[in-house]
């Protein structure tokens, strides 16, 4: 059809009719490169990503497998705004935390949604109660209706590029690039400035308990003490301003997302933490206390004890000191690792500022023993006393070993101790009440749900290995021990906690009952 003249826009039938179909053009905006990877860390770091998007459902849907939101053979929720209020609103149409609870777990992409939408299921998220733990929340937006959810949420990110106003101002972090991978990097930081922060208290009140029981220990026994204040001040030193800059300033590394988030409530010192401190603690103050009465025969130098006021210092009283420093500085490298890892030494060259502090340490260690004098109460040391006092540091590093491979092999032999315990469910008679969490280089897995099967269960096999990809079974002694389906489900490998209620169908095979602890009800 050839146009001559202008259409008149008014006859809509006359234009539409007699065309000739040339093409079809399909516009899409893709998905990023780099968001699917992201998407995956999170997920592995712990951190489930959901959609909340004003688009319909299927195009939500689309895009959320494409950017691995969605998986196939996964139970993800998809719903538009009219039904996920149909499920949270109770009969008066209020919106109810227990069915909202209900919904929010299973929830992966919410389509259609309002402000308003966005906003009760942050907070009903927040202020969840089921599950172990409390949940926190993030939160991403750029337009002004992302506004409240941003504010509500506990962490807001807004974008720099194409946010408005309004959402820049009720977040809290601005993504200048406008990149999803960047929240990645964002939870990266944050877990290694709160490991920062947990190394260098772990440090430090290690150094202060051995410091503060030295001093009252001895000023009651010998109504003086090896450590003056001169000496007391380096040392404070060491602790607070150079140990600080050498353990706060580890770059941050991808294996901090190989692990689970730390919740609100997690103390801040750990169970291994308070192992460490205890433990050095008890090792150093014991060594001090060696040298304090018997130093002086090891070293084969004058005694030092009950010396009167006035005196030169003592070769005794330096050795002491120099020790509890070496020690302390060795001790250093140890508190780099506060999840009960044995490599203590691992990532150690990628930070030059703690060994350049390390050395610089020292260096300063050695110029106050050798040249301090009566400024720093010291005496010259020989270098088979230097040798005695660097002995003693080294132990350090070797009693951490020993700390972390007796709390392994506690954690082993409770593991593997089984327990018997008589059943009220048919067909089951006894059940495993302890077991043991089987580690691989970098995951350990552990049974996290179990259901019984039907009681015509014949040949039960039971773990001899386990690892993310095989299951190597073989038949139980007992052919009379009831079956169990059971799920296998991947933990955190520093902390062995048990995680529930996060459905990983990797794995499932008829085995005997694996308690975690206690009785099956």
């Amino acid at each position: 059809m050839r146009i001559s003249k202008t259409p008149d826009w008014e006859e809509e039938d006359a234009i539409v009719s007699n065309l000739t179909l040339l093409g079809i053009l399909g516009v899409e905006d893709p998905v990023r490169e780099e968001v699917p990877d992201a998407i995956r860390l999170c997920e592995r770091a712990g951190v489930t990503v959901r959609m909340v998007t004003g688009d319909n459902v299927n195009t939500a849907r689309s895009i959320a497998t494409k950017c691995g939101i969605l998986k196939p053979g996964h139970d993800g929720l998809v719903i538009d705004s009219k039904e996920f209020n149909q499920r949270i609103r109770d009969e008066k149409g209020e919106v109810s935390q227990r069915l909202l609870d209900q919904v929010w777990p299973r929830l992966r992409v919410l389509a259609r949604s309002s402000p308003q939408d966005k906003y009760i299921l942050v907070k009903g998220i927040i202020n969840s109660k089921s599950g172990t733990a409390s949940q926190v929340v993030a939160v991403t937006g750029d337009g002004t209706n992302d506004g409240p959810a941003l504010k509500m949420a506990d962490v807001g990110f807004a974008m720099g590029i194409t946010g408005t106003d309004v959402a820049k101002e009720a977040c809290d972090i601005v993504l200048t690039d406008d990149n999803f991978s960047s929240i990645v990097k964002a939870v990266m930081w944050g877990r290694n400035v709160y490991d920062s922060i947990s190394k260098f208290l772990q440090f430090q009140l290690t150094v202060n308990v051995v410091a503060v029981t030295i001093a009252f220990v001895s000023i009651c026994i010998i109504s003086d003490t090896p450590l003056k204040t001169v000496q007391m001040l380096w040392v404070n030193l060491i602790m607070d301003t150079l140990a600080s800059l050498a353990l706060a300033t580890e770059p941050p590394t991808q294996a901090l997302l190989l692990r689970k988030p730390y919740g609100r409530t997690m103390p801040l010192l750990t169970p291994i933490m308070l192992r460490n401190i205890i433990g050095q603690a008890i090792f150093m103050v014991a060594i001090v206390f060696l040298l304090l009465f018997y130093g002086h025969r090891l070293v084969d130098i004058d005694d030092g004890l009950y010396a009167k006021l006035g005196e030169p210092p003592s070769q005794h009283f330096t050795l002491i000191f120099n020790t509890f420093v070496m020690m302390t500085v060795f001790n250093e490298i140890n508190a780099r690792k506060i999840h009960g890892e044995h490599n203590v030494f691992q990532g150690i060259t990628s930070n030059p500022l703690f060994y350049g502090i390390w050395i610089v340490t020292i260096a300063g260690q050695i110029m106050i023993v050798q040249l301090g004098g009566y400024a720093f109460s010291t005496a010259a040391l020989t270098l088979d006393q230097w040798l005695w006092c660097v002995f003693f540091g080294i132990l350090t590093l070797l009693w951490g070993q020993v700390l972390t491979t007796l709390s392994s092999i506690f954690v082993f032999i409770m593991g593997v101790r089984y327990e018997s315990s008589e059943l009220s469910s048919p067909g089951l008679k006894t059940v495993w009440t302890r077991k043991k969490l089987v580690e691989t280089e970098s995951e350990t897995w552990e049974v996290v749900r179990e259901e019984p099967e039907q009681q015509n269960s014949t040949a039960t096999p039971s773990i001899s290995s386990l690892t993310p990809k095989s299951l190597t079974c073989r038949k139980s002694p007992d052919p009379d021990r009831g079956a169990l389906l059971i799920k296998v489900q991947e933990v955190d490998s520093q902390s062995h906690s048990r995680r529930r209620g996060l459905p990983t169908p990797e794995l499932e095979l008829n085995m005997p009952v694996l308690m975690p602890m206690g009785r099956v009800q």
